[in-house]
């Protein structure tokens, strides 16, 4: 499903807690942030980015 996100929207997205730029990571159906300082990963759903804060996954171990 993460595979439906084209180039085009890429560009256009950015994290919303930092407003860096987001990368796509297939394995895991995540947006990642591409800022160290943030990392926070977003949900991909259904094909459809979750670019909630409350919704994204802190880097690190998950307990």
């Amino acid at each position: 499903m993460a595979a439906d996100l084209t180039v085009e929207i890429l560009d256009l997205l950015v994290c919303p807690n930092c407003h860096a730029r987001l990368a796509l990571d297939y394995e895991a159906s995540e947006l990642v942030c591409t800022n160290p300082d943030c990392a926070l990963a977003y949900p991909i759903r259904g094909g459809i980015p979750y670019l909630l804060i409350d919704e994204a996954r802190r880097p690190g171990p998950q307990p």
